[in-house]
């Protein structure tokens, strides 16, 4: 594993080392194309493969089959000519396909002549009352947990919320004998009918007969309660009560731990600031970048491959990771493509790995009181704006995200409106009646992730840089 990168220019450099990343740098390399692979955390997997190579689960069967397939994709990098850093921090990259990376406290600079972005999803953000008291939690923060260290919860836990990860984290939290005291299901009612028309391509899915067994290993050994409307979290500076209503009846239970979890969207902040063209989905109530069959972007030689290309799952990743990968070798070095799978055959691996993806996406789709908050309920954590503060400033004149900003702060916190930006779009266009295309999202700029001063006067100039200044 390198420290810093090896050269200034590369043919292809790859962003983030969950599935889609690992596919993509392996198949890059293998290629001979001189491959980097940059990724923030200590080691490769991402989310769904986290600490792959690390973790202290040994019994395969507690973390499921599914994670173990991450292995045999470390493996095939390790085994190519990548180069790979890790605890790199990709702070920029711009339309000249410039890179900047925080390594160690010290930034370096590369250029690569095609750019794969495989920065993954992240939790959808879910900002109920009391969502920021010590003790609440998001599903995903207790997963790395459970697969980084072995740990799993051991006093009064409650999950809520609805999707896949739920369940599976619940599995895996029982498996690994933690407590779960309560699940509340937040799936409305209504989805289930919305998401019947579906069915057929879901029933011969994988997901199928996974998320069954799944369901039923859990309800086996923990009471859920379905149809919760709405849900809260109390205590004095730290959590001690879960209150949710269901069937019209509220309850109000003991609680030290409360899990959160309504599903995943793509992380586009890198995406953004990179200048690259994104809509907005209504299906996946998210924002997705504007791509074409092989994954590439709005901004020429930067591609898109896995979660941050739209929500699929890890298989699908795999497959979009290698498709990106493999139009990087058609473009850069073609007598090469001709011995890596075809296209076609790749697409239909996608189409494979998709199938039964709409059903999930309409079953699960997060109901409005638990994405667009009211009154004192905290939506921008970093700098403590409530949505009546969002309400108020578009009342006098605030028309989108941006203008937010100049109100409240919101987005310029270190988050960088990653926990409440798409809270902001959703909840600003209900008010001003409006869709959330047309409100659209944070204008986001380099660095997209926080450095300090002293990193950036660090970094090595040229004398035509200090010329370009002094001449500014």
């Amino acid at each position: 594993m390198s420290v810093a990168p090896k050269r200034e220019d590369y043919d292809v450099a790859v962003i983030g080392a969950g599935p889609a990343g690992l596919a993509a740098a392996a198949t890059s390399a293998e290629a001979g194309l001189s491959t980097l692979l940059l990724d923030e955390n200590i080691g490769p997997g991402g989310q769904v493969f986290r600490a792959i190579s690390s973790t202290p689960v040994i019994d395969r069967s507690q973390l499921g089959a599914d994670y173990w397939v991450g292995a045999d994709l470390v493996q095939s990098l390790r085994a190519s000519s990548a180069e790979v850093i890790h605890r790199a921090t990709v702070w920029s990259l711009d339309r000249n396909l410039d890179i900047a990376v925080s390594i160690g406290g010290a930034s370096a600079f590369v250029k690569a002549k095609r750019v794969i972005l495989a920065t993954g999803a992240l939790e959808r953000p879910f900002p109920i009352p009391g969502w920021t008291l010590p003790g609440v939690m998001t599903a995903g923060a207790a997963q790395t947990m459970l697969k980084s260290s072995a740990l799993v919860p051991d006093g009064r836990t409650v999950i809520a919320g609805q999707g896949p990860l739920l369940w599976l984290l619940a599995a895996q939290i029982l498996r690994l004998g933690g407590r779960i005291d309560r699940i509340l299901d937040t799936t409305e009612r209504g989805n289930y009918f919305a998401a019947l028309p579906h069915a057929f391509a879901f029933l011969t899915s994988p997901y199928f007969a996974k998320g069954l067994s799944m369901m039923r290993e859990v309800k086996a050994k923990v009471q859920v309660v379905s149809g919760v409307t709405e849900l809260s979290a109390s205590g004095d500076g730290q959590l001690a009560s879960a209150s949710y209503v269901a069937g019209g009846r509220r309850e109000t239970i003991p609680a030290d731990l409360l899990l959160l979890h309504q599903g995943v969207v793509p992380n586009v902040n890198l995406a953004m600031a990179a200048g690259i063209e994104h809509r907005w989905d209504d299906l996946q109530l998210c924002w997705s970048p504007v791509l074409d069959a092989n994954g590439r972007s709005s901004v020429a030689g930067i591609a898109i491959a896995g979660d941050g290309a739209g929500i699929g799952g890890a298989n699908a990743a795999v497959v979009r990771g290698r498709i990106a990968a493999r139009a990087a070798v058609e473009a850069l070095a073609p007598a090469v493509a001709a011995k890596l799978p075809a296209m076609a055959t790749l697409r239909a691996d996608l189409a494979k790995a998709e199938r039964g993806r709409v059903f999930l996406d309409t079953l699960f789709r997060p109901a409005p009181q638990f994405r667009i908050p009211s009154g004192d309920t905290i939506v921008c954590r970093c700098e403590e704006v409530t949505a009546k503060d969002v309400l108020d400033s578009v009342a006098i004149g605030a028309t989108g995200p941006n203008q937010l900003k100049a109100y409240r702060r919101t987005g310029m916190g270190p988050c960088q409106g990653r926990l409440c930006g798409l809270t902001v779009t959703e909840l600003m266009a209900q008010a001003r009646g409006k869709t959330p295309q047309e409100i659209g999202y944070y204008r986001l700029r380099a660095p997209v992730k926080p450095i300090t001063l002293a990193e950036l006067a660090a970094v090595p100039k040229t004398e035509d840089d200090v010329k370009a200044v002094v001449r500014g």
